[in-house]
């Protein structure tokens, strides 16, 4: 494909849509012409004039945005359009003029044609098609637009609008509405729109003609929301706020009002579903948990934006307020929190804005105001170790900033699409590393392919936790058995009944907040191969030692981690294949090892494993023994424990 054959079909569709776009009295049903400032359009309404209707709403729309800067502040990324177009939306924007676009950054440029195929599937991975019709690169090109004024981002967004529409009726069969209709990409348009429309109606070339036909199918497509709300999860949350910010950009809408109203009732009631006590939200992801309180502040901007803020009542911001703490406590010194379920890393420049956007919602938030300026003003939490026992994630903690030695575990109730059958796992950070990072996601949805990519990387099995005969958990519901913390022992015991009459005991001790002991417990009638597997950070060069049954790290920098399997009883140490992924469809392989036993009978399989993370090349010489009172099946924790010969004993905070 090339400009000239895409001017070609341009031009026919000019014609084409000169004719589809007359100007009639139903253009204007959707219009409250009483809205204040709208007295010129009305008069001519009524006399029956609806061309110069039409012209006098452009002008007043014109006027409008004249006055203010386009609305991004809903935008899933921050912009400021005061700065420099950057070379990513310039070239996403120049692309989009040759109809190659980018649905989906996990993949690259795809060309949709010169006479665009809105059908086209070119990766069988449903986010491709779905996030195609996003139409991101729409807000590239105005910020192009705004930057440079190159009408010729004008006049192509202007046909690419109308071409969607057209090839994309509402109806048109079951598949496309499964893509163009899902109410999360109606609610993404529906909220990207409203900036590119601030920008874009301020060119020569924006006319009424085009404007009516703007209006009418903004109108279809955010009231097409209320009544086709996703039924659960944060599809419901994006779908609802984004209704309530139609609303408010276009209040000149008739259904503007009930646009707001059913956001602001949907969020309320949700808030109360979707949000534990402790504050994380019930898909237990902490990205879509970051992602959800900005979906929650977004729409109480919005209701202040169409001064109806007090319809939301004080628990919804505290709700907030709660949330964004819960958060913080999950935090690595990078500002990254653990990949559970469907998560990815998060750049710190990123999280940075959203504390500091948190910020401004609640300034008297010491916290928050601490996270928001990386510490340099404001209070470190009151609190280091913190479990949040509803969702069940529980951090052990010596320090906010680094040198800090921290893990995080995962130990919760059923979650939703975006967890995985993985309880037990966690994350172990020390002084800048992240030791032991979860698998992530990889992708999410498509055909047979991409789905056994997406199970692969969910398997039980690739998580730090317990399996039976390497097959997933069947069953996630944890309960907690006990969660103290002090200055010199923190502990944690839970079970789980993973597998069918195999139950998963998993207590661990976090002592003198230096190195953790980690109890194994395997309880029932099945019998089996039971693993309790270990992954470490890519580039970690993890060695094992079979006389040691130990697996140590070897940075150079000499911040290093041991893994050792404490008990004197028989068990295999063995290397497995592991994969990370940091990116939506960006993996590498990385170390991983399991200590496995052969489970033959009803009696229980007891693994005792320390995590020591160390200084230097050599690894310390660890033992320990059970003393006397000792029950690892009843959390009751007596034991000793020696390091390079000085021995520690550690009772359980229960005793």
């Amino acid at each position: 494909m090339n400009k000239k054959s895409i001017l070609c079909c341009a031009l026919c569709l000019l014609v084409l849509f000169a004719k589809a776009q007359q100007i009639t009295k139903e253009s204007f049903q959707v219009i409250n012409l009483d809205y204040p400032g709208l007295e010129s359009v009305k008069k001519n309404y009524d006399s029956g004039n609806y061309e110069k209707a039409a012209e006098a709403l452009l002008s007043y729309y014109k006027l409008r945005n004249a006055k203010k800067e386009p609305d991004f502040s809903n935008a899933e990324a921050i912009v400021d359009v005061k700065q420099p177009l950057s070379k990513a939306n310039k070239a996403t924007a120049d692309s989009a003029l040759l109809h190659r676009f980018q649905p989906h950054k996990g993949y690259g440029f795809f060309d949709y044609g010169s006479d665009i195929n809105w059908q086209n599937w070119p990766v069988k991975d449903n986010e491709v098609r779905w996030q195609l019709h996003r139409v991101k690169w729409w807000q590239a090109m105005a910020l192009s637009y705004y930057s440079i004024k190159n009408e010729a981002y004008a006049k192509e967004w202007m046909l690419q609008f109308l071409d969607w529409a057209r090839k994309n009726p509402l109806g048109l069969s079951k598949d496309n509405d499964r893509f163009a209709w899902r109410p999360l990409e109606v609610s993404d348009r529906v909220q990207s729109l409203v900036p590119t429309f601030d920008i874009f109606v301020k060119s020569p070339n924006f006319n009424a003609s085009f404007l009516m036909a703007f209006l009418n199918s903004y109108h279809q497509q955010a009231n097409y929301l209320p009544a086709n709300y996703a039924n659960v999860g944060n599809h419901r949350l994006f779908e609802a706020q984004r209704v309530l910010f139609a609303g408010a950009s276009f209040p000149e809408f008739k259904d503007a009002q009930a646009w707001r109203k059913s956001g602001i009732e949907v969020l309320n009631a949700e808030i109360k579903k979707q949000v534990y006590p402790d504050g994380m939200q019930f898909e237990l992801s902490p990205v879509y948990h970051a992602a959800s309180i900005d979906i929650f502040l977004k729409a109480y901007r919005s209701a202040q934006k169409a001064h109806v803020a007090n319809e939301f009542p004080e628990s919804y911001k505290n709700t907030v307020e709660s949330m964004i703490v819960a958060f913080a406590s999950i935090l690595f010194p990078d500002y990254n929190a653990p990949m559970f379920g469907d998560s990815w890393v998060a750049e710190k420049r990123v999280r940075l804005r959203q504390f500091s956007s948190w910020l401004e919602a609640f300034p008297k938030n010491e916290t928050i105001r601490y996270f928001a300026t990386e510490g340099k003003a404001g209070k470190a939490p009151n609190f280091l170790s913190k479990g949040l026992t509803t969702a069940g994630f529980y951090t052990f903690r010596n320090a906010w900033k680094d040198p800090a030695t921290i893990m995080v575990l995962k130990a919760s109730p059923p979650g939703e699409f975006h967890a995985q059958p993985d309880n037990g796992t966690f994350e172990l950070w020390k002084n800048g590393r992240n030791f032991m990072p979860d698998a992530g996601v990889y992708v999410y949805s498509g055909d047979a392919e991409i789905m056994k990519q997406r199970e692969w990387y969910r398997q039980t099995r690739l998580h730090n936790t317990l399996t039976l005969d390497n097959k997933n958990m069947v069953i996630t519901k944890a309960k907690l058995k006990q969660w103290k913390t002090s200055p010199k022992l923190d502990q944690l015991t839970y079970t789980n009944p993973s597998y069918p009459e195999l139950e998963h005991q998993r207590t661990v001790l976090f002592v003198d907040q230096q190195y953790f002991i980690v109890i194994d417990q395997a309880i029932g009638k099945a019998t089996g191969k039971i693993g309790v597997h270990f992954h470490l950070k890519e580039d970690s060069k993890a060695a094992k030692n079979d006389r040691q049954n130990s697996v140590q790290t070897n940075y150079t920098d000499g911040n290093n981690l041991l893994i050792q399997y404490l008990g004197t009883d028989k068990v295999n140490l063995n290397a497995e294949t592991s994969k990370v992924s940091y990116e939506y469809r960006k993996e590498m392989e990385r170390p991983a090892f399991v200590f496995e036993k052969n489970k033959a009978d009803g009696n229980t399989q007891t693994f005792v494993t320390v995590l020591y993370p160390f200084e230097g090349q050599k690894a310390p010489a660890i033992s320990f023994k059970e003393n006397a009172g000792n029950d690892f099946s009843k959390g009751q924790i007596n034991l000793s424990i020696t390091v390079n010969g000085k021995t520690k004993n550690i009772k359980s905070l229960s005793n």
